[in-house]
């Protein structure tokens, strides 16, 4: 009798930690993805690739944390971190709207990387701009639950904006604290929102919302390209396609050297900043790779928190990146 007494409370407790380990919290958790070539994965037309290194690019899972991982961080896999779900999900978002944007996300970055790379290389790429798309939306700013990352901004209390420069000028029309009136286009639809604005806080008189925006626009490629990550989505790989574009195209980008790296493009060549880079440099590490290649900033500082020993290269732009990788002090 006395035994049942204490075998009954352990299997309760096994219950309970198999109940906390199966069912999924509010708060995601990344966890670091090895380091993969990109060598199988990008096809050029005309391709005659360099020989020598090859190009990475590195992957964050992204799942849902169980509430036995929200409880007990020793539970956790190594190199995790537990995200609020406001910083993946924005007010009234579903995992499912989630994923539909980090494939088109991919899809944009695909195109961009390609628009890059070739126009560096002194091909002719046409891009005929349709208005400014939304890649950012600060989680204290004005916009947030109004604006959304992929959102068309095409128009300013009724004057149409083509480019991110003519938005930034229609916004400074205001004084901040006055509000504006941005027409959109998101999934097929037209909308009109009225977001205020706050101070900028390099320029106190100059107005904004609270968005990071690139040129949306029509590109017109003169080579095919194709890319396919499989079910990898988002925008943080535009760097490296573009690195790999160069290379199978026959420019020696990696110099010998096994290169990850991690930024998503603008379409003027910018590297922008990106999430996950804990998990990004801890997937660095475990591919072995000789040069880690990050943006500027905080995703530098980040990155090398982690990069035991792995050289970080900090870049604003893909061709600032090239130079980089052409006078990198590393013998590989």
């Amino acid at each position: 009798m006395r035994l049942r007494w204490l075998v009954l409370p352990l299997v309760l407790v096994g219950i309970a930690a198999l109940v906390l380990w199966s069912v999924p919290a509010d708060e995601f958790i990344f966890t670091p993805d090895r380091a993969k070539p990109l060598a199988e994965k990008v096809r050029v037309e005309g391709a005659d690739p360099a020989d020598g290194g090859g190009v990475y690019y590195v992957d964050v899972y992204v799942r849902r944390a169980t509430y036995l991982e929200q409880l007990l961080p020793f539970t956790r896999p190594d190199g995790s971190t537990v995200v609020p779900k406001h910083a993946l999900l924005p007010p009234g978002t579903s995992d499912e709207e989630r994923q539909r944007q980090n494939t088109l996300d991919m899809q944009r970055s695909e195109l961009v990387a390609s628009a890059v790379a070739l126009r560096t290389l002194g091909y002719d790429v046409r891009a005929t701009p349709r208005g400014a798309i939304v890649i950012g939306v600060a989680s204290d700013a004005p916009a947030a639950g109004k604006v959304e990352g992929g959102d068309v901004i095409v128009a300013v209390d009724g004057r149409p904006v083509r480019t991110p420069d003519e938005l930034r000028r229609e916004i400074g029309r205001r004084r901040p604290g006055e509000s504006v009136r941005l027409t959109v286009q998101r999934d097929g639809k037209r909308l009109e929102l009225a977001v205020d604005t706050i101070p900028s806080p390099e320029e106190p008189d100059r107005p904004i919302v609270g968005i990071q925006v690139d040129q949306r626009a029509d590109i017109d490629l003169p080579l095919d390209v194709d890319i396919d990550l499989g079910r990898v989505g988002g925008p943080s790989a535009g760097l490296p396609f573009a690195l790999e574009i160069a290379r199978m195209l026959g420019r020696d980008v990696t110099h010998d050297c096994d290169v990850a790296a991690t930024g998503e493009l603008a379409i003027d060549g910018s590297v922008l900043s990106v999430g996950g880079l804990k998990q990004k440099t801890i997937g660095a590490l475990r591919a072995g790779v000789d040069l880690f290649l990050v943006p500027a900033g905080e995703n530098t500082d980040e990155a090398r928190k982690h990069a035991a020993g792995l050289p970080v290269i900090p870049v604003e732009s893909y061709q600032q990146a090239l130079r980089a990788l052409a006078t990198v002090p590393v013998k590989c």
